[in-house]
């Protein structure tokens, strides 16, 4: 039934069946890309965690693996919660949070640990005979003994580095430091980071990485307030940029900045890989989000691998470049002149790849219907408003599932739009000029909802138009290929 069902996407990663959450893990190790996640493999909803598992060898072609955790010792037998990966002497080092209930109370009768487990081979993983390797939240200060999670480790030096996701006693979110020489015994730094007005009761999934002569804190915080057209999820899933100073264990940093504008981006996990680029993952969904597909007993997917980089001190976020080789069928268009509604002949489709270079220069509103379905009803609709100066996402008509309005600025380039599309049978993710901005969508549309229109209030040109439709890429193992061929 769920291999069947028609949402599954073909080119983002799902589970096999059941429930997946957040990225944990996320590495190069042995001549391939590991990327475990949070999965209750019982039940498509979210209950005891354990540690679902991928492997590529391309970012793009993945392959399913055992369970690589499962919850069961004292420390952890109510959870293998998130955390991530480091390769240590050859082997392969999963740190993470293991959680026990204690009452009835899921927000606060819970005791949380930090832990290791060690596989020689990437796959089959055995749990450190000395765990937990951090015991408990840090005493004497203003640290919630209860929420302590998410440890994402590093490289510094001689020395590993690792931080974790915590909340005051007051409930402020925060982030907390440690200190290793040998991953197994940590010593506490402090308090790296804490919220300031509106800045959540709790920050998950903590990551903490140096890009461009700066350091990168990307993290999950809860409870942010919406502010204008920002913050309208749940929860939100962001970073900051400034200096970590290894000394005082402080990070001293700018303003919190969302990494996606859409409905369904959140726990990003990063990972550097052998060429250096900073390749970031995240969880496709949102909590306490309708996810239909549960009723066809599977939830949740992935991002695609995005590559971040670092220009003119801002930060991008694009498709890494792996993707293209999915790609099959090329339709292109040149200096399409748009009034009104417009369909072009081998432009439609239910999983594809499209990159757009607009002029709206001369249009108050214009832009794109995607998965139109005549019968249904459904579209799911991308707008450019000049007089807003943002590029609107609507899928209160995309099909099953949630519907609801986001909105991110957006400046064209001498009049000209960039847009860079990826259409998957459940999920819509837009990345704009250039990466500068990116919303993600999880829909529901019919499957017999295909059609693809543009339209303009006042004229639009499209002056460049490539569509691809893209091959099925998850669930079989990627085929044997040497370095440079599989990074070309």
């Amino acid at each position: 039934m769920v291999a069947r069902d028609y949402w599954r996407p073909l080119y983002h990663l799902s589970p096999t069946a059941n429930w997946m959450n957040d990225p944990n893990g996320f590495c190069y190790f042995q001549g391939c890309y590991h990327l475990f996640y949070q999965h209750h493999p019982y039940s498509p909803l979210w209950d005891n965690m354990h540690w679902g598992h991928f492997r590529s060898r391309d970012l793009v072609t993945w392959e399913d693996l055992p369970i690589a955790l499962a919850p069961g010792n004292d420390y952890d037998r109510d959870g293998c919660f998130s955390g991530s990966a480091m390769e240590k002497d050859g082997k392969l080092y999963l740190m993470y949070t293991g959680n026990v209930w204690t009452g009835p109370d899921r927000d606060k009768d819970l005791a949380q640990v930090q832990c290791l487990a060690v596989s020689g081979d990437g796959v089959f993983f055995d749990k450190w005979e000395g765990n937990p390797v951090i015991a408990q939240a840090p005493e004497g200060e203003n640290i919630h003994p209860n929420h302590f999670r998410d440890p994402k480790v590093w490289k510094h030096g001689d020395d590993y580095y690792c931080v974790l996701g915590s909340r005051t006693l007051e409930h402020r979110g925060q982030i907390v430091l440690y200190k290793s020489a040998d991953m197994m015994n940590w010593t506490y730094l402090g308090v790296a980071a804490g919220s300031e007005e509106n800045g959540g009761y709790m920050w998950e999934c903590p990551d903490l990485f140096e890009m461009g002569g700066r350091d990168v804190l990307v993290l999950s915080p809860q409870g942010v307030k919406p502010e204008g057209d920002k913050y309208h999820n749940l929860h939100q899933a962001g970073y900051m940029m400034g200096k970590l100073d290894y000394e005082s264990g402080k990070f001293e940093h700018g303003p919190f900045k969302m990494l996606d504008y859409g409905f369904d981006f959140y726990a990003p996990q990063t990972m550097e890989d052998p060429e250096g680029r900073r390749i970031l993952i995240a969880w496709m969904a949102m909590w306490e989000s309708a996810m239909p597909e549960q009723a066809r007993q599977w939830a949740g997917a992935m991002t695609l691998p995005r590559q971040l980089v670092m220009e003119e001190g801002k930060l991008r976020c694009r498709p890494v470049r792996e993707l293209s080789r999915l790609r099959r069928g090329e339709t292109a268009y040149e200096n399409v002149v748009v009034k009104g509604e417009t369909e072009l002949d081998g432009v439609t489709g239910d999983c594809f790849e499209m990159e757009l270079l607009l002029d709206v220069s001369e249009a108050d509103r214009a832009g794109i219907k995607l998965r139109v379905g005549e019968a249904s009803q459904e579209e799911t609709v991308l707008t450019y408003n000049k007089e807003e100066g943002k590029l609107i996402l609507d899928r209160n008509r995309s099909g099953q599932g949630p519907g609801g309005i986001r909105k991110a600025p957006v400046e064209p380039d001498g009049g000209l739009l960039r847009l860079h599309l990826f259409v998957d049978r459940s999920s819509v993710e837009v990345f704009v000029q250039d990466g500068e901005k990116v919303m993600t969508a999880r829909i529901y549309p019919d499957e017999r909802s295909k059609g693809v229109s543009f339209f303009a209030e006042g004229s639009m040109k499209i002056v460049r138009l490539q569509k691809w439709d893209l091959e099925r890429s998850v669930g079989n193992p990627a085929p044997e290929t040497n370095d440079a061929t599989r990074l070309a």
